[in-house]
């Protein structure tokens, strides 16, 4: 082999490595990652499956897990299905219970939507006329 074949195969050779360490290496171990976090699941545990659907781990067979979505309510999901486990912290505002937020008060004591209200003259947008 002469330094001329060398020198055309040389580019290839380093597209296939820049390609195996930017996206086949990660990609490999981003699936290591979920299939060992699909493995650990155990009950009790908050989840989000691959497709939005926040719930609480129930029990564990084999390759199925069983997800109570609401009290009484469970379905049964394959592990691969499961996204991530939720902490605390990542759970949307009005999961599981609802927060209670305090009504915005203005200088008269009045909530804030009634004081909108007035100065619209008691009218809702919606059923104002143009």
């Amino acid at each position: 082999m002469d330094m001329g074949q060398l020198g055309s195969i040389l580019p290839l050779i380093l597209l296939v490595v820049v390609f195996y360490f930017l996206l086949i290496r990660p990609q490999r171990k981003r699936q290591q990652e979920a299939v060992q976090m699909q493995n650990s699941l155990t009950p009790g545990a908050r989840v989000m499956t691959t497709t939005g659907l926040f719930a609480t781990v129930v029990a564990v067979d084999n390759e199925d897990v069983i997800l109570e979505v609401a009290p009484g309510i469970e379905t049964r999901w394959v592990k691969a299905a499961i996204g991530r486990v939720v902490t605390p912290g990542d759970a949307p505002a009005g999961d599981d219970e609802p927060v209670e937020q305090e009504s915005a008060l203005d200088e008269e004591g009045k909530k804030e939507s009634e004081a909108t209200v007035e100065r619209n003259g008691d009218q809702d947008s919606s059923t104002k006329q143009s």
